[in-house]
C-alpha cells in the first residue's frame, strides 16, 4: 500500500500531462486550418537536377522560427528525400504521401543556424521559403490568397542543395532566416 498511493499520483499526474499535449497539438492544427500544406506529385516524371537523403526538421510560418506547422503531414521531423527538378521540388517524408512545391511557390532558399527544437551551428540547416493556398473556409484570408511558410532541411552538403534549389527561384534573391 505505501507504493499504490506514490504509484497511482504519478500516473495520474503522466495521464494530465499527455492529455494537455494532446489538447494542444489538437488545437495548433485547428488554427493552422488555413495551411493547405504540399500540392501532390504532377503526373510524369521530370529530370532529378539534385537528389538527397537528408532530414526534416520542421515547417513554419515564414519569419517565425518557432510556430511550427501541423498539418497536412509537415508536423513531425522525419528522414525525408528531396529531389530538385525543373518543375519544382519533390519531397518524400517518411511514412507520408509524397508531396510537391511548384516552382511557381518557391519565394526563397537560405541557410540558418536554428528553427524550432534544433540548432546547427555554421548555417548547418537549409530553409526553404515557398507560399501554399490558403483553405478558403475558416481562413481569415480572402480566397486565393497564400500562406509563407518556411521548410528547414539538416543536409550532408547545403551548399550544394541551396545551389540548386536558387537555379529554379525567378529572383536570386534568397530569403534570410
Amino acid at each position: 500500500m505505501d507504493r499504490v498511493v506514490p504509484g497511482l499520483i504519478v500516473a495520474a499526474f503522466l495521464v494530465l500531462v499527455f492529455g494537455l499535449m494532446a489538447i494542444g497539438w489538437r488545437t495548433r492544427r485547428r488554427r493552422q486550418a488555413d495551411v493547405v500544406g504540399l500540392a501532390p506529385v504532377p503526373p510524369g516524371s521530370a529530370t532529378a537536377l539534385l537528389t538527397e537523403d537528408l532530414l526534416y526538421v520542421a515547417t513554419t510560418r515564414a519569419d517565425s522560427p518557432l510556430d511550427r506547422i501541423a498539418v497536412a503531414g509537415l508536423g513531425f521531423r522525419s528522414r525525408a528525400v528531396l529531389t530538385v527538378t525543373a518543375a519544382g521540388i519533390e519531397l518524400r517524408l517518411a511514412a507520408q504521401q509524397p508531396g510537391f512545391i511548384p516552382v511557381t511557390a518557391l519565394e526563397g532558399v537560405g541557410r540558418a543556424t536554428w528553427t524550432i527544437d534544433r540548432v546547427v551551428g555554421n548555417d548547418g540547416l537549409v530553409f526553404v521559403r515557398w507560399s501554399a493556398p490558403a483553405e478558403a473556409t475558416g481562413s481569415p484570408e480572402a480566397p486565393g490568397a497564400r500562406t509563407s511558410l518556411d521548410s528547414y532541411f539538416r543536409s550532408a552538403d547545403p551548399a550544394a542543395l541551396v545551389a540548386a534549389i536558387t537555379e529554379l527561384i525567378p529572383t536570386t534573391a534568397g530569403a534570410e532566416a
